[in-house]
């Protein structure tokens, strides 16, 4: 059975970083994108950012572009969401999800697996 596991969540203030961490076990995702999305109290879940197979491509949405960065060690099986400039409205219950063997990374229905998401808050 394969599974993600986030880890990294926390409440920080608004400016702060946070790195998450998505661990796969029961499977490799070597030849997949994996992707980051989150869920704000009484909001949908939303399109964070997505990397491919290689890491050579990566795509975010346009609130945390340039803030956030998406990145995966295959080697470890896991992908990594560093958060820097962190906002209130970036609180939000993060998800990693993977693997997504098409090219369209933003819709959440294109990915396999998901994991339990962990909770982002930033204060202002």
């Amino acid at each position: 059975q394969v599974q993600l596991e986030e880890s990294g969540g926390g409440l920080v203030q608004a400016g702060d970083s946070l790195r998450l961490s998505c661990a796969a076990s029961g499977g490799t995702f070597s030849s997949g994108a994996m992707g980051w999305f989150r869920q704000a109290p009484g909001k949908g879940r939303e399109f964070v950012a997505a990397i491919s197979w290689s890491g050579a491509g990566t795509y975010y949405t346009d609130s945390v572009k340039g803030r956030f960065t998406i990145f995966r060690d295959n080697a470890k099986n896991t992908v990594y969401l560093q958060m820097n400039g962190l906002k209130p409205e970036d609180t939000a219950v993060y998800y990693c999800a993977g693997p997504c063997y098409s090219s369209d990374y933003y819709r959440a229905t294109g990915y396999v697996y998901w994991g339990q998401g962990t909770q982002v808050t930033v204060s202002s």
